[in-house]
């Protein structure tokens, strides 16, 4: 077993939260080396033992776009659809939103961009044509009763266009929730959020009448103030973070954008503060360290370089 850390709660904060994995998705998808399929299925099953119930499966991504995830149909099929799971999967388009029900999924996220210039370079359109590339599959969605998620990148700054202005970042957000988009995740693709910038945004989405119940926070660690700006997340009443098992992936399109926020160290975090996240951070550390070994590196999570034991004294799978 590993030490946890001891338990201070601080005043004002949610009692539990759900952490959201993108690791088998966003972290895999930035890897050079091509991961087979049969260990993407065994990494999801495994982060299912630890009590993630939120773990996004794959993209139906044109495969020349990102040959990493050329298997998503069969990546979803091998890891069928056990109760009380989530398996949502990135669609693009229209056409990615095809082979996705043609797969069986039963959750979508669309992705969309802050700035023209990443909406350019990411999806070759502008932000307000990847807004509609989003709108058919929103709405075919919600036809089917399938609940969508909507990424917005970039929402704290550029490396093309440099700061991001509030306003911009608040007009996208509302017309996903217009939209009916159900989860808005916010994503620092770059990770130059400060804590005070990310309550800045907060509140002027609250101010458009979008609630905190609808938000989710996606972080990356650039700078190493991710988990700060969790806590700001926190004290503005968020309660949905995205997380990477093992700080793997980033984004593949945007210049200086390093690691995901590694799940362990947002959980190791949460569990100081008294926060039920209802993961075995014990076996989610081994899972992530399994998997680094996969993909023939450390993993970038501090929780799981401080953590990780090679050889187990009992096994956990």
């Amino acid at each position: 077993m590993v030490d946890l850390p001891d338990v201070f709660p601080l005043p004002g904060l949610p009692d539990q939260v759900t952490i959201y994995e993108v690791g088998p998705r966003d972290g895999l998808q930035a890897e050079k080396q091509v991961v087979d399929t049969a260990t993407k299925i065994e990494f999801i099953r495994r982060l299912r033992q630890t009590g993630l119930t939120a773990i996004e499966a794959t993209s139906f991504v044109s495969p020349r776009w990102v040959p990493q995830l050329a298997d998503a149909a069969e990546v979803l099929a091998g890891i069928g659809s056990p109760e009380g799971f989530r398996h949502p999967v990135l669609v693009p388009n229209q056409k990615g939103m095809d082979r996705a029900l043609e797969a069986g999924a039963t959750e979508v996220a669309v992705f969309v961009s802050a700035t023209e210039r990443f909406a350019k370079e990411n999806l070759a359109t502008t932000v307000e044509g990847a807004i509609e590339l989003a709108t058919p599959v929103v709405r075919q969605a919600a036809e089917a009763g399938i609940p969508v998620r909507g990424y917005v990148s970039m929402c704290f700054g550029d490396p093309w266009e440099g700061q991001v202005p509030l306003a911009q970042v608040v007009s996208v957000a509302r017309r996903l929730a217009d939209r009916g988009v159900r989860t808005i995740s916010l994503g620092d693709t770059i990770g130059v959020a400060t804590p005070g910038h990310v309550r800045a945004l907060l509140e002027a989405i609250g101010g458009a009448g979008i609630g905190m119940d609808r938000l989710a926070l996606h972080f990356h660690d650039t700078y190493g103030g991710a988990l700060a700006n969790v806590l700001s997340g926190l004290q503005c009443g968020v309660t949905e973070y995205d997380a990477s098992a093992g700080g793997i992936g980033g984004c593949p399109f945007a210049r200086s954008a390093t690691g995901n926020l590694a799940t362990e160290d947002l959980v190791w975090m949460f569990t100081g503060l008294g926060i039920d996240t209802g993961v075995d951070l014990d076996r989610l550390v081994q899972i992530s360290g399994w998997m680094a070994g996969r993909l023939g590196r450390p993993a970038p999570s501090r929780v799981v370089t401080a953590l990780y034991r090679d050889d187990p004294a009992e096994p956990l799978f």
